[in-house]
């Protein structure tokens, strides 16, 4: 089987082009290609498959093999894929899980696209809607986790996110306290769990735990959910950059509601594998 893997700000995922084949059991090749010593190593795996209202469409699955609705970095590698592989379009509408995205090509000299700027769409506010175990907007409310009181605001950019802001981002013990966050009885669905340290109203430190995935170098709609929980709470501009463990993304909350994500799409490598192979490595 063909695999390309590729990353947005450090956020690697395997890529299968699906639009002419099927592919059976897709959450244990996701299982598979994401361990980082016996398999390939990635955050996940996402699926290019045809669409009836779109130019393509994107099925995302997390390290662990569970769905999920959409990521930032992931549908900006996938209009890469599809535009370096003959579909020009530009702007490039993708369906994904929470509706369809579009997307606008930076394509360089060579004709291949280096990055994107994302439509992410309008964030959810509204409790019920992210969900969380409370009524009408959760925005700098403390919540009980790990024995610690956390000041959370919670957004939606299609899937949950809890944004806390922190002094700093560097010292946080993500691999013990993100796992209670993820599976705290507020979050129903589990959650995203973004910590951010402001170095100005334009200029974000940001660390995130992916509920499926755990750490991740970067999260683009966890970078979107950060600025709109900054300007929610009086500690943003409406336009920022964010500084991710993998790169960096410009996000900008615009007049209109919607959420504009822009950042790097770089293609990895493309190879074939044994998937018998993989499954026996991996104990799959």
């Amino acid at each position: 089987m063909r695999i390309t893997k590729m990353h947005g700000a450090g956020n690697d995922y395997v890529y299968v082009d699906c639009r002419e084949r099927n592919l059976a059991d897709p959450p244990r090749l996701a299982r598979a290609v994401s361990r980082r010593h016996h398999g390939i190593g990635a955050d996940g795996l996402i699926l290019i498959r045809p669409s009836t209202d779109a130019d393509v469409r994107m099925e995302m699955y997390n390290a662990d093999g569970s769905r999920a609705e959409m990521c930032g970095n992931g549908v900006r590698c996938v209009a890469k894929f599809v535009y370096d592989r003959g579909l020009h379009v530009n702007p490039m509408r993708i369906a994904t899980d929470c509706g369809v995205k579009t997307l606008t090509l930076a394509v360089d000299a060579r004709g291949r696209v280096s990055g994107a700027t994302v439509d992410m769409g309008a964030p959810i506010l509204d409790g019920a809607r992210i969900p969380v175990a409370s009524a009408g907007r959760v925005v700098d409310q403390p919540l009980e986790v790990g024995g610690t009181t956390w000041r959370i605001t919670c957004v939606s950019m299609g899937n949950p996110h809890c944004v806390i802001f922190v002094p700093e981002v560097a010292s946080l013990e993500l691999d013990r306290i993100g796992p209670k966050f993820e599976h705290h009885a507020f979050f129903p669905e589990r959650v995203n769990t973004e910590f951010v340290a402001l170095r100005s109203a334009r200029e974000l430190d940001f660390r995130v735990w992916e509920r499926g995935s755990g750490e991740t170098m970067a999260c683009g709609t966890g970078a979107c959910a950060a600025l709109v929980a900054g300007v929610l709470t009086g500690r943003t501009e409406r336009r920022a950059l964010v500084h991710l463990r993998g790169g960096d993304l410009e996000i900008e909350w615009r007049a209109d509601d919607h959420v504009h994500m822009t950042g790097a799409a770089v293609e990895v490598f493309t190879a074939d594998v044994e998937l018998a192979a993989l499954y026996a490595a991996t104990g799959m």
